[in-house]
């Protein structure tokens, strides 16, 4: 199944984990450490109260870097995906900021990867759910997102885990991505 039918099939849940482990894998760009995002995914995990998540998500706001001002596209990208992240759980507005995140995210993996600045080729492989001739940084990206919501839809609750060290080892390559960027541009 392709990207796009995995969200527009998730349900409330899945789609928020989709677009917090978009925003997680990216958060290395915010200069934010492994464990800000922690409280939302326990929010996700438990069956927290409706302003859980809101409250969660502004602390979260607080805590990462919030001066996208002069940033470079990539992280103004994950700037956009954390100040884009709704503070009410319903599914209609995380169906967008999901779909809006793993845009984000593709296009962060594909800027890091030094690819071409083209964008036309990622709305074909959200579409086809595959890979094929894209750079290896994007490609592993497109893999993780479906991975994440084939986890919720197979498992429910049950695949946050999973979903959570996906996003965990996601997070480890791009932040091995930013510092390749960073010394080959000094």
């Amino acid at each position: 199944m392709s990207l796009v039918e995995l969200i527009a099939r998730a349900d409330e849940r899945g789609l928020a984990v989709s677009g917090l482990a978009c925003l997680d894998r990216c958060v290395p760009l915010l200069g934010g450490g492994d464990e800000v995002l922690r409280p939302l995914w326990a929010s996700l995990a438990q069956a927290a109260p409706a302003g859980d998540w809101a409250q969660r998500l502004e602390q979260a706001r607080g805590t990462l870097d919030a001066a996208a001002d002069g940033a470079d596209e990539a992280v103004a990208l994950a700037h956009r995906m954390l100040a884009g992240a709704p503070a009410e759980r319903s599914a209609a507005g995380l169906r967008e900021w999901a779909d809006d995140c793993s845009v984000a995210a593709l296009r962060i993996h594909r800027l890091l990867d030094g690819a071409a600045e083209d964008d036309s080729g990622l709305a074909d492989a959200r579409r086809d759910g595959r890979p094929d001739g894209l750079s290896p940084l994007l490609a592993a990206e497109l893999r993780r997102q479906l991975t994440v919501l084939e986890l919720l839809a197979a498992h429910g609750p049950g695949g946050l885990r999973g979903a959570l060290e996906v996003s965990t080892e996601g997070r480890r390559v791009l932040r091995a991505a930013v510092s390749r960027r960073s010394r080959r541009d000094t």
